[in-house]
């Protein structure tokens, strides 16, 4: 704490990332990240931009990495147009954008309150209203429960840290409803079991889809992150960054971003394994007693009737196997958030449950 801090400050409640541990030997299946590495497109992309160009600045617009998204996503048939995509240094840069430039309303922004809890963060340093909307019984998203006035809605799809998705069919539903206010869905693990929102933005002018390289493109140590969206939207991201920081991204970010798009055929590979792990731990689990969400991500939210989530945290991390436990709010206390690791790593921590249990 110093005297010379702005008032605002000392209100802030900043966000807590997940354990970058040190430690070796370590089964890490708490953040999220991709248990296949990057694509080798990916890799010698970098090293082609390692040269004597790291002296000058980058493309500030990043245009041959919006053109790679543009160009995939057109290619599903969505029409995306390079004026139509953002991108900027990780999601979570992407967010904070549009946080401040849609979301200071005179009415309050509604998400889940059980969710990425980066929002809630945004919201304080930003001075945004909003309104936490519980989820339901079953920890999942009812669009009845958001068809009421705000100055914005946001969630992540599929949830976050639940794993639950909500069908296009929902979300359509909710942009219909709220026709007078933005609806900005959070895709960061989308790639792993649902249908894009981008395929509804160029029917819905106040729809704005995110995503990230983090998690499905296995760049979590590059921070890229990406917005598509009606032009105006975008234009609107683009007046934001400019007056922030007008080169996010540096030369190897853009090489990078644009090689994982290019190489389809590894993304997918990526995403095949991730979900067949997925299925094979989620059973491997319930055959144990456990009480998992159904998933659509890269990630299990599970319980076991007889033993709480802080001890189950706690035992595993001493068996050397480190799991993500959130312990509030009470509704999830019990439950763990287990990253789908690789066949090996998903072995290790079924062995150190039995130690357990």
């Amino acid at each position: 704490m110093s005297k010379y801090w702005s008032d605002f400050v000392h209100q802030l409640e900043p966000y807590v990332p997940g354990e970058q541990p040190t430690m070796s030997k370590l089964v890490k299946l708490n953040t999220n990240e991709h248990p296949l590495g990057p694509s080798p497109r990916v890799i010698e992309a970098i090293r082609e931009q390692a040269d004597a160009r790291l002296r000058l600045y980058p493309d500030p617009d990043s245009g041959q990495l919006k053109e790679a998204i543009a160009g995939y996503y057109a290619d599903k048939g969505y029409g995306i147009t390079r004026d139509q995509v953002f991108v900027g240094n990780g999601s979570d840069e992407v967010l904070a954008h549009l946080f401040l430039g849609f979301f200071k309303q005179d009415k309050p922004l509604l998400f889940p309150d059980i969710t990425y809890s980066f929002y809630k963060v945004y919201c304080g340093l930003y001075q945004i209203e909003y309104d936490a909307v519980p989820l339901n019984e079953a920890l999942a998203i009812s669009v009845d429960d958001y068809l009421k006035p705000n100055g914005g809605i946001i969630f992540p799809n599929p949830n976050a840290p639940t794993g639950q998705l909500l069908p296009l069919r929902d979300i359509e539903r909710l942009l219909q409803a709220n026709t007078e206010s933005l609806v900005v869905v959070d895709e960061a693990y989308i790639d792993f079991g649902g249908d894009t929102a981008i395929a509804l933005v160029n029917r819905y002018p106040n729809l704005l889809v995110t995503q990230t390289l983090s998690k499905s493109r296995s760049l979590a140590g590059l921070r890229i992150g990406l917005a598509v969206g009606d032009a105006a939207l975008i234009d609107g991201l683009n007046r934001i960054k400019d007056s922030f920081n007008s080169y996010p991204m540096d030369r190897l970010a853009i090489a990078a971003g644009k090689a994982a798009f290019d190489d389809r055929e590894w993304f997918e590979k990526g995403c095949d394994l991730v979900i067949q792990q997925r299925e094979w731990l989620d059973e491997a689990l319930s055959q144990r007693g456990f009480e998992g969400l159904p998933s659509a991500a890269n990630f299990l939210f599970t319980r076991h009737p007889k033993h709480s989530g802080e001890s189950l945290a706690s035992g595993l991390r001493e068996l050397g196997v480190i799991v993500r436990h959130f312990g509030k709010p009470e509704r999830i206390a019990d439950y763990l958030r287990i990253t789908v690791g690789t066949p090996e790593q998903n072995q290790a921590l079924i062995e150190a449950l039995d130690t357990l249990l």
